[in-house]
């Protein structure tokens, strides 16, 4: 089979929907005849020509709102913000307009979009090429999120959510584009041809929106995790030698509380660890969830390690990157809880 990076295997999820259906158009800043900032495009134009991948002005909100209204006609927009720092002048179209659009018009009209963004830090983008804005529309009615780990994830997931009739929030962590990152900066990255999620099957393949993996089978505690984080939860848990069952949560909405479930009352103990700011952030909301859920099977408090509340840092990148030692800390201590 063969192996891709997750930026291969993202243009292959759109590749295979463009040719699947004529009906679904890419376009965003620089990703027609460039390519992408991240080349996750490039090729598109020369195959299926400027009407279905196509460049767009500056303008975030105008990309958003074109496709709201690409969508409403039967058009399937797949359209690319360049960095997820950027999409916050488009805020307004994707939570008062995509999100809405079915439930204001009583089931007559869909919103069937995806929005791509590259998210999270690791790559020196400092405060405005680093953020993880997840939370922002986990909170928001209509709006379907997905953070895969990997490029087999990447590509089944992106062509579920091509063809799902709602809108769908698709955050790719770019510190993953090119091989998993275990959060150790200082050692060289193993990339995907060498791993084994970087097996990505030819054609069209979906993976249902809202269903966890278990990347690691344990029974000392859980560990949820998505992203980038995936593989610094692996680390942290070979580095304590705790034997943490580690869930991929995938999509954040719709979420797999049946897996978290199932895996939490297995080993009564849980650890959320997410790139984002804390306050606030989705772990409050999983935190939450498995108090519900869970309680009597607990034998620990509920740990959260997120990024710290503040702009993400350039100079302090790795003090502010949840990393295994920080993880592996909070890990030990749940432990002896």
């Amino acid at each position: 089979m063969p192996r891709k990076t997750m930026i291969e295997a993202i243009r292959d999820a759109m590749d295979v929907s463009m040719e699947r259906d004529d009906n679904v158009v890419v376009f965003g800043e620089d990703v027609g005849y460039f390519g992408g900032v991240f080349r996750a495009t490039q090729g598109l134009q020369q195959k299926y020509g400027s009407s279905r991948c196509f460049d767009t002005p500056i303008s975030e909100l105008g990309i958003v709102g074109t496709a709201v209204g690409m969508a409403s006609y039967g058009l399937k927009p797949c359209v690319e913000v360049q960095f997820a720092d950027y999409v916050y002048p488009a805020y307004d179209q994707i939570v008062s307009e995509a999100a809405r659009l079915r439930y204001r018009s009583n089931g007559q009209f869909t919103c069937p979009i995806v929005v791509r963004m590259p998210t999270g830090g690791g790559i020196f983008g400092g405060q405005t090429h680093s953020q993880s804005p997840e939370a922002l529309f986990t909170h928001v009615s209509g709006l379907k999120v997905v953070v895969p780990s990997n490029p087999h994830d990447a590509k089944g997931l992106l062509i579920a959510a091509i063809a799902d009739p709602d809108p769908v929030i698709f955050l790719e962590p770019k510190r993953l584009y090119n091989g998993p990152f275990d959060g150790h900066h200082d050692r060289p990255v193993t990339p995907w041809s060498k791993h084994e999620l970087g097996e990505v099957p030819a054609g069209y393949y979906e993976i249902p929106l809202g269903k966890a993996a278990v990347r690691r089978e344990g029974k000392d505690m859980t560990v949820l995790a998505y992203g980038t984080m995936v593989y610094v939860a692996e680390a942290a848990a070979s580095e304590t030698g705790i034997d943490a069952e580690i869930v991929d949560l995938r999509t954040l909405l719709p979420l797999d509380l049946d897996a978290i479930v199932a895996s939490v009352s297995k080993t009564g103990r849980c650890v959320i660890v997410h790139e984002a700011t804390g306050t606030s952030g989705f772990g409050a909301e999983l935190a939450a969830l498995v108090q519900q859920h869970c309680f009597f099977h607990l034998e620990a408090p509920i740990a959260r390690v997120t990024g710290w509340d503040t702009p993400y840092p350039h100079a302090q990148e790795w003090d502010y990157f949840p990393g295994p030692a920080r993880l592996g800390r909070a890990m030990l201590e749940t432990m002896e809880a």
